[in-house]
């Protein structure tokens, strides 16, 4: 398998965790980041990675456009700032694979479609937990069926999570990455409509699921990266997203739209983002066994279907995604254009990174 596969953020806890699914796959990872020691550290633990060292996102451009990988992995957030640069350093070397999951970024790699399609490169955007779970099982539920009328798409991730500083480059992405995007305020939430982005609130249509080992659980509604896949995979005209780490509770349903309305100022993103950088971060395990995308599907004429996917922990399968999409790109089996992970290969993407589809559970929803 031919090429280089470089991990932009490689000594990020998502750097680490897909350079590490990289080598069973056959690829030695380039590590590139800002931090030459970090690097080498993160370099350390990998067989066979190298490290680029490059002081700034225009940097790591310039060096994928003078070095040339095969494959390019972007892990630095936020992707609407950083995905613009390095998609135009790809299209003259190489292809691209994004871990976005904000509707602004996800929306501005796939709108690259046309001008990848003309370069010969594949752009894959999304190639994390939340967009590949959720939509893999949208795409299977979709195989041989007309478009369905209404869709709604859940992510239950289970994450163990170490302790430390939030950091910069989170920060960011959970300050930047709110959708700018058409449908309503710059800072509110998205759902589909008629078949276009509507306003819709952060937190809003919970719902009381029971997984299928039986644990409870209550997702709302986030705009998410997830729904601009499932809506593009499924065409339904009417599509809500919705995730377990959402606030479902009323007091933050009636407290968040005014919250999100002082970020339209700059001075008040700037301040969020060094304070949300500091916050340290508590040690915490893994809250359930098993981490979940779910897809309900309805048709006109009144058919419903259901599905689910389980995976492991969440981040080892955002780890997985991107190496298993870079092994296929490397073997040839993608296709020029901009994509996400499983409206390019397919559900048996989320198999081969370990998730397994079950039909849905034979309990209610409340």
């Amino acid at each position: 398998m031919g090429g280089e596969v470089w991990i932009l953020g490689g000594s990020g806890r998502s750097g680490q965790a897909i350079a590490a699914q990289l080598v069973p796959r056959g690829m030695a990872p380039v590590l590139v980041g800002r931090h030459a020691e970090r690097l080498d550290d993160a370099a350390a633990r990998v067989d066979g990675a190298r490290t680029v060292v490059a002081p700034s996102v225009e940097a790591m451009a310039d060096e994928i456009r003078r070095q040339g990988p095969a494959v390019v992995v972007n892990t630095v957030g936020p992707f609407t700032v950083t995905a613009p640069p390095i998609t135009r350093a790809c299209l003259a070397v190489g292809d691209y694979v994004d871990l976005a999951n904000d509707v602004a970024a996800v929306t501005g790699v796939l709108g690259l479609h046309e001008a990848a399609s003309d370069a010969g490169r594949s752009l894959v955007t999304g190639a994390g937990f939340g967009v590949t779970a959720t939509e893999s099982v949208v795409v299977g539920l979709c195989a041989g069926r007309p478009a369905p009328v209404r869709v709604r798409v859940d992510m239950v991730p289970s994450m163990e999570m170490a302790a430390g500083r939030l950091g910069e480059a989170l920060a960011a992405s959970l300050v930047e990455g709110l959708p700018g995007v058409e449908g309503g305020r710059r800072y509110g939430g998205r759902r589909y409509r008629d078949g276009r982005l509507a306003p819709a609130p952060i937190g809003g249509e919970p719902a009381r699921l029971v997984l299928p080992d039986g644990e409870r659980v209550t997702t709302a509604s986030l705009p998410l990266g997830e729904l601009v896949a499932a809506q593009r995979a499924s065409g339904a005209p009417d599509v809500v997203a919705a995730s377990s780490e959402a606030p479902a509770s009323p007091l933050m349903r009636v407290l968040l739209p005014p919250a999100t309305a002082l970020l339209a100022s700059s001075r008040v993103r700037s301040f969020a983002r060094r304070r949300l950088a500091q916050v340290q971060v508590k040690a915490r395990p893994r809250p359930r066994p098993h981490s979940w995308g779910r897809a309900r599907l309805e048709w006109a004429d009144g058919t419903v279907q259901e599905g689910w996917l389980r995976v492991g922990e969440a981040q080892e399968f955002t780890g997985a995604v991107p190496a298993e999409v870079a092994r296929r790109l490397l073997s040839g089996e993608g296709r020029p254009g901009a994509y996400t992970p499983a409206a390019l290969f397919g559900p048996s993407l989320a198999e081969a990174c370990g998730g397994t589809y079950l039909p849905a559970p034979a309990h209610p929803v409340d």
